[in-house]
């Protein structure tokens, strides 16, 4: 389970800097172009990541 977490945690991690390139290269211009292709791997992340420390804790 630990190293799951922390592949899952990788993986959304690269997903938010690719989000955020994609937004940054196209102006955040267009029809459903928005911050939300970063932010919301990014929270992903940020999960994946608290729940790898806490596992490590135990």
């Amino acid at each position: 389970m630990k190293k799951l977490v922390l592949i899952l945690g990788v993986i959304f991690l690269i997903l938010t800097f690719v989000g955020g390139v994609y937004v940054i290269l196209n102006n955040g211009e267009g029809k459903h172009i928005n911050a939300g292709f970063a932010a919301v791997p990014g929270i992903w992340t940020i999960i994946c990541f608290g729940f790898y420390r806490n596992f490590n804790r135990k």
